[in-house]
């Protein structure tokens, strides 16, 4: 757990991250989050749950996306060294910590991952149930 909570302070120190969504992530680390929960079910349902991307337009424009984890592991895995051969999708992948998200995986991250709020009314929600 302490590497991940030095990829939050580095990500911090880089600017990637406020002071606000860093503690945060750190209170989840640690276990004190109120929107994750880090128990561990059974492995194999894990890997049957979705991750679900909503975007909520005020101009009505929404976006739903559910992929399973079972993809997304296997995606993570072998993916981003390919994407990273593709000139066009270099700068795309470049900079995500796939190590950080293959743990989260690892991990069985659930329940919300991002809530995101515009202030033109726009709305990002990222779970995995």
């Amino acid at each position: 757990m302490s590497d991940e909570i030095s990829r939050v302070l580095t990500m911090l120190e880089d600017g990637k991250l406020d002071k606000e969504k860093a503690a945060e992530l750190i209170d989840v680390l640690q276990g004190k989050g109120k929107q994750v929960n880090l128990s561990k079910p059974n492995s194999n349902s894990y890997l049957n749950k979705m991750l679900k991307i909503r975007v909520i337009s005020e101009e009505g424009d929404n976006v739903n996306v559910n992929l399973p984890i079972k993809l997304i592991k296997a995606v993570l895995n072998v993916g981003t060294s390919i994407a990273e051969r593709i000139p066009q999708s270099e700068k795309y992948v470049k900079d995500i910590d796939i190590e950080l998200l293959i743990d989260a995986i690892d991990n069985e991250l659930d329940g919300q991952i991002v809530d995101v709020s515009a202030a033109n009314g726009d709305k990002v929600l990222v779970t995995i149930e």
